[in-house]
């Protein structure tokens, strides 16, 4: 088991040494671990965990906890990808269409987007009928929206998946 003063042996570009890596590795598979638990799994008594833990809580590189919960169980069986073309492509007029997107809680993931369109949205509603309802009355409506062309998942092959963390390999 390493001690406080252990480094990990060398660190990345980032400043993350082997047992930031595992950490991270750790946490996105099972973000409820004790830190005992952690510690355990990643090869270093409970303190140093614990401040590493903290550390990169406080650095940003762990920016929240949160449960994963089946959409499909709370009725929201449609899943959307909507591209939004804006009418206008000027930074105030973006920033005013970015800040009514975040504001729309069916909007679950929005990116700005090469190619064709400004945005792509992931969009979650209960059926056709309600995600129809808030195409029309609420996308449509926001500021400076000139279209939307919208994809339907027809099943998710992979979803919530952890980040790669191969290339901060010490």
């Amino acid at each position: 088991m390493a001690t406080d003063a252990d480094d990990g042996g060398g660190t990345t570009a980032s400043g993350l040494d082997r047992y930031h890596v595992a950490i991270l590795a750790a946490l996105q598979k099972e973000a409820r671990l004790s830190n005992a638990e952690l510690a355990s799994r990643i090869g270093l008594s409970a303190a140093p965990t614990w401040r590493r833990v903290r550390w990169l809580e406080e650095q940003g590189f762990i920016t929240g906890y949160r449960a994963e919960i089946d959409r499909r169980k709370l009725g929201l069986g449609v899943l959307a990808f909507v591209r939004v073309d804006a009418d206008r492509n000027n930074g105030a007029a973006t920033r005013e269409l970015e800040q009514a997107i975040r504001a729309l809680p069916e909007v679950i993931a929005c990116h700005y987007i090469s190619g064709a369109g400004t945005f792509e949205l992931q969009v979650m509603a209960t059926d056709l009928d309600a995600f129809s309802r808030f195409s029309i009355d609420t996308l449509l409506n926001l500021p400076n929206v000139k279209d939307i062309h919208t994809s339907f998942s027809l099943g998710e092959v992979k979803a919530g998946g952890a980040l790669p963390l191969g290339h901060l390999k010490p």
